[in-house]
């Protein structure tokens, strides 16, 4: 089977905004410090799903990102599908000519399985994800990761502060 790094890419964005639906828009930058997804990898897949009316950015301070529609109404075929990707199990990418230019034996078989897992995903929304009480603790688990990163980034930023004024300080006083 095929379904590329882009694909999962924007089916793990779109699970995480619509974790994160409750704390308003969500920015691209924490969906990509939870997931460990390039921001500019994520900047890309969010114009794609954009344009497919799946997500919708909120500008501004405290901007970013929110569900066009309800996790509900959104299916995992359908994210596949506005990154242009497929799922895909031929060797020949559906074009047939899998044997030397022609239509091997078991291309049909493989075709009609890509058909059953686009209808497979097509069948499981957001929603039901979100659902899943082993996606609940995944994502308990990262935020909490989240969290930690940032109180030590504060408190890194506050020791630095702190070393600057005493480091004034020191500088006035030797005058």
């Amino acid at each position: 089977m095929r379904l590329t790094t882009k694909g999962r890419y924007a089916v793990t964005a779109m699970l995480d905004l619509a974790l994160h639906k409750n704390q308003g828009p969500i920015s691209l930058a924490d969906i990509s410090r939870r997931q460990a997804i390039s921001l500019s990898y994520l900047e890309q897949l969010f114009a794609k799903l954009r344009k497919s009316a799946l997500v919708s950015s909120v500008r501004g301070p405290g901007g970013g990102y929110e569900l066009e529609r309800s996790a509900a109404s959104i299916y995992i075929a359908e994210i596949i599908d506005s990154v242009n990707e497929s799922v895909d199990t031929t060797k020949c990418q559906g074009a047939g000519d899998c044997q030397g230019g022609e239509t091997c034996l078991t291309h049909h078989l493989w075709e009609d399985l890509s058909e059953q897992i686009h209808a497979f995903l097509g069948g499981i929304s957001l929603a039901d994800l979100v659902a899943k009480s082993e996606v609940k603790r995944i994502a308990e688990h990262q935020d909490r990761k989240q969290f930690i990163a940032t109180e030590t980034i504060n408190e890194i930023g506050d020791i630095n502060d702190r070393e600057r004024v005493d480091g004034l300080r020191f500088s006035a006083s030797s005058l």
